[in-house]
């Protein structure tokens, strides 16, 4: 036993001086690094194995992940191979028949372990989320450069994740982005551990998703006939267009969205779709101005903004269509979790409206508020009944919640607080820490790509705490997670889109995975500068200045 430890101890000192060693201070930081031995390692070389069990078509997918990111990094090409005995790295999914393995899993969300000896690695979870996470982790703590061997110290590496639900938020109706770029940024999430993809696809200004059963929907609602210049929208005297038409058949086919969702699941993302009402549904009512309450016509907007013109409540054909609608929607998406917007939804046309007001009586509602809680509730049974759960803007509860209904909370906390109160699901996304359409750095918006306004730097997302004082134990629990959003009305192009979110991206995520305790903005920094080596390897465009 001497012998070999003596040996192994050589062999670590004579390929060290041409290996390159890992470092797991990565970004989100593991919860647990306990290294035991810094003299001797493990050496991982070209054409090492990567095994997983047998017949398992998702632990397969994964090593190849691994085998794919290593590769990436450091130039090392590895195999992969099922019950591999001699293999260099093991993937293996802990149950209660591998207790010393299930021990060393913290307790959290998409718990894992990578265990080194001298012989190898393993890598260990209760889920096949929990080794992709893994298999990030190592990706994150390889060297960068083609190098002939890695070296890996002895110890483990424990983590999980604080939250269940760890969003991000895409719209793509005020801007559209092609089916390769939403796969690279389900690419970028996937790096940062996000494991839910909010995607807007209808707005005022496009609408994104096919309907097969109103084919003319996507058609002619994805096109704008102009779109206004930078930030002259604040006075209609003051607008300037670009003359420019949008959005010529810019819409996701089912087809497409099938093929998104697989590749997200693979990656171990869920995608929430968005289709907002009973406002910003004015491209929409350019199709069918009869579901408005003035009956038209309408233009897909060419501005940015709130519009006047909503849904006419009081209209019977709305929720037939709105049905249909998010009947293809479930079809569609698998998710459990549908969002229907409900946010900036103004009632001045409900108010004067004979349809509006004659359902109102009919129900005996005193408000015009509860107008948008009828229609909340009537498609919370619809989707209860498809096995669905409705997700709303915190604008939700100004009628009154419907019954299954989940709250995200973002005009502010209070929102959130409210709905966890009463003991709804709540995901915190409030605009003083989550809108990364905001600027990045304070008074260079002549320097900087085009933004909404406002000022959101990196160190204000990083000091975001999802669990706001005030809630009883039992209370909080209703807080599932936090979410960036990320609105496009000035974010014209996929180099854009990463620049908003790069690396504001990557405080989020330790929000997101990361104890308050753990969190030091400081160390972050550090961390981060390694993570934006990996973003230049990449080629995503971030912003290189952090504040």
């Amino acid at each position: 036993m001497k012998k070999t430890a003596l040996l192994l101890t050589l062999l670590c000192l004579t390929l060290g001086t041409l290996a390159q060693r890992v470092d797991f201070n990565v970004v989100p930081l593991p919860r647990c690094i306990e290294i035991k031995d810094t003299v001797n390692c493990f050496m991982l070389k070209d054409g090492d194995i990567v095994s997983y069990p047998a017949g398992d078509v998702e632990m397969a997918r994964n090593a190849d992940f691994l085998k794919e990111y290593v590769e990436q990094t450091s130039g090392l090409k590895l195999q992969t191979l099922p019950n591999e005995k001699k293999a260099a790295i093991t993937l293996t999914l802990s149950n209660n028949a591998k207790k010393k393995a299930a021990a060393i899993l913290p307790e959290g969300h998409a718990a894992y372990a990578i265990q080194i000896n001298p012989k190898g690695i393993t890598v260990s979870a209760t889920s096949g989320e929990g080794i992709f996470r893994a298999v990030q982790t190592l990706r994150k703590a390889m060297p960068l450069g083609n190098t002939t061997a890695v070296q890996f110290p002895l110890g483990t590496v424990s983590d999980a994740a604080r939250f269940s639900y760890r969003g991000q938020m895409l719209d793509c109706a005020r801007h559209f982005f092609p089916v390769d770029y939403i796969k690279r940024h389900i690419d970028i999430l996937a790096l940062h551990g996000v494991n839910q993809f909010h995607w807007h696809i209808t707005d005022d200004q496009g609408w994104r998703f096919e309907v097969k059963s109103m084919p003319e929907m996507a058609k002619e609602a994805c096109q704008r006939k102009k779109t206004v210049i930078g930030h002259n929208c604040y006075s209609q005297d003051a607008y300037l267009f670009d003359n420019t038409p949008y959005g010529l058949l810019c819409y996701y086919t089912q087809a497409e969205i099938r093929d998104i969702i697989r590749y997200a699941a693979d990656r171990y993302i869920n995608i929430i779709p968005e289709i907002d009402l009973p406002g910003h549904m004015v491209a929409a009512l350019h199709v069918h101005p009869e579901l408005g309450c003035t009956g038209g016509p309408y233009d897909v907007l060419p501005i940015w903004g709130v519009a006047d013109d909503v849904l006419c409540a009081g209209n019977p054909q709305t929720l037939e269509f709105l049905k249909t609608v998010l009947g293809e929607l479930c079809d569609v998406f698998p998710s459990q979790y549908i969002h229907i917007g409900g946010d900036e939804s103004p009632r001045v046309r409900w108010k004067n409206c004979p349809k509006c007001q004659a359902k109102m009586k009919e129900l005996g509602l005193k408000k015009e508020a509860e107008l948008q809680t009828y229609i909340n509730k009537e498609l919370d049974k619809f989707l209860t009944q498809r096995g669905r759960t409705l997700i709303g803007w915190d604008e939700t509860l100004e009628g009154g919640l419907s019954e299954n209904a989940v709250v995200m909370s973002w005009r502010g906390y209070e929102g959130g607080i409210e709905a966890a109160r009463q003991h709804h699901p709540v995901i915190m996304t409030p605009t003083s820490h989550c809108y990364i359409d905001y600027y990045q750095l304070k008074g260079e918006t002549q320097t900087q790509p085009l933004a909404i306004g406002g000022y959101l730097p990196l160190s204000k997302v990083y000091s975001m705490e999802p669990m706001p004082d005030g809630l009883t134990p039992e209370e909080q629990k209703y807080i599932w997670g936090p979410q960036c959003n990320l609105w496009t009305e000035y974010v014209l192009s996929p180099d854009h889109v990463e620049y908003m979110l790069l690396p504001r991206l990557a405080a989020m995520s330790e929000v997101q995975w990361l104890l308050p305790d753990a969190k030091d903005y400081t160390a972050f920094k550090a961390r981060l500068t390694r993570l934006q080596q990996l973003y230049r390897k990449l080629g995503y465009r971030y912003c290189s200045k952090n504040e």
